[in-house]
C-alpha cells in the first residue's frame, strides 16, 4: 500500500528501484522516518558503501553474522530465514540500500528481528515446499512495512480505526506532538529504503501498543511475537500513511489530506483489532495476551 514511483516490471509486479548512492543527499536521513537509526547515520550517508565485511564488524550482530550474498553462500540451498536460525549467517548483497538497511534494524532492534525470524521458521518447518500461510504473510509485512506505534490512551485509535484522517492528523495533532501517540520504531527496511526518494508518500503496516515509553513497547512486541500472540494475520496490522503525520511532511494543509488515493477511506466490513495493554503487563512482569 505504497504510491507507486521508481518501479521496474519484473514479469508483471512493480519492484521499487531505489537511487544510487550518490543521488541520495545525507540530508535526505532528517526525515523523521530515520531518527531511530542514528547512530549509523555515517553508514548511511557516507558516500562509498561500506564493504559486507566491515559492515558486520562494525555493527557487532549478537550469535549473527552478515554474509555476502554469492554462489558460494547460495549453493547451501538453505531457505534465507533457515539459514539465519540454522547458521547465524544473513544473507547481504553487497552495494545494496535494501540490504543495508535490514543489517541497521537487526542492529538497532534485535530482539524484534530474532523473533521474527523464528515464527518465520516455525511456519516454513509446517508447510510444504513452495506454500505459504496467512501469518508469513502477516510476519513479512511487518518485516518490510512494519511500525511499531505507542499511545497513551486508546480511545486516540478511534479516528484513526474509522479512516478519520483529519481527526487523526490535524485535530490530533497536539496529541502527536505531546507524545500521547508516537512512532515507538519503524521496522521495516522496506520503508526506509523508499524513504530515500522524499517525495513517495509511504504506509507503515502498524502494531499499536499502550503504555508511556517506546524501548519497553518494543520489547513488548517482540515477546508478543516470540509467543505467538502477534502477527498471525495480516488483518491484525493498521495502515497509517505516514506523511500525514505533523511534521512528516513539507505540505499538510487541507487538500493534501483530502488525497483519497492516499489517505484511504475504511473499506466495509473492515475491524481493527483491540489493542492490549502489553506494556505495563510486561512491567509487571509477565507479557498479557492479546484480547
Amino acid at each position: 500500500m505504497i504510491v507507486a514511483a521508481s518501479t521496474a516490471d519484473t514479469g508483471g509486479r512493480r519492484r521499487f528501484l531505489a537511487p544510487p548512492r550518490d543521488a541520495v543527499a545525507p540530508a535526505c536521513f532528517a526525515q523523521p522516518i530515520y531518527a531511530g537509526l542514528r547512530d549509523f547515520q555515517d553508514l548511511m550517508g557516507a558516500p562509498d558503501w561500506p564493504s559486507i565485511a566491515a559492515l558486520d564488524a562494525r555493527l557487532a550482530l549478537p550469535d549473527t553474522h552478515l554474509a555476502e550474498q554469492d554462489e558460494a553462500l547460495l549453493a547451501d540451498g538453505l531457505h534465507y530465514e533457515t539459514r539465519i536460525a540454522a547458521r547465524g549467517r544473513i544473507a547481504t548483497r553487497a552495494d545494496n540500500w535494501h540490504d543495508l538497511f535490514n543489517a541497521l534494524i537487526w542492529a538497532r532492534y534485535p530482539a524484534i528481528k530474532r523473533a521474527l525470524n523464528g515464527q518465520q521458521c516455525r511456519h516454513i518447518a509446517a508447510m510444504g515446499p513452495g506454500q505459504r500461510n496467512r501469518a508469513q504473510a502477516a510476519l513479512t509485512q511487518f518485516d518490510e512495512t512494519g511500525v511499531i506505534v505507542r499511545v497513551r490512551d486508546a480511545a486516540l485509535l478511534r479516528a484513526w480505526d474509522r479512516h478519520d484522517w483529519p481527526a487523526l492528523f490535524v485535530d490530533g495533532a497536539g496529541q502527536w506532538r505531546n507524545g500521547d501517540i508516537a512512532v515507538a520504531a519503524v521496522i521495516g527496511h522496506a520503508l526506509l529504503e523508499q524513504a530515500l526518494l522524499p517525495e513517495r508518500l509511504l504506509v507503515g503496516k502498524c502494531v499499536v501498543v499502550q503504555g508511556e515509553d517506546d524501548a519497553t513497547a518494543v520489547a513488548a512486541v517482540a515477546q508478543a511475537i516470540v509467543d505467538g500472540a502477534l502477527l498471525n494475520d495480516p488483518l491484525e496490522l493498521r495502515p497509517l500513511p505516514l506523511a500525514g503525520i505533523p511534521g512528516w511532511h513539507a505540505q499538510q494543509d487541507a487538500p493534501f489530506y483530502r488525497q483519497a488515493a492516499y489517505f484511504r477511506p475504511l473499506r466495509e466490513g473492515r475491524v481493527y483489532p483491540a489493542v492490549p495493554g502489553w506494556i505495563h503487563a510486561l512491567r509487571g512482569g509477565t507479557c498479557a495476551q492479546p484480547g
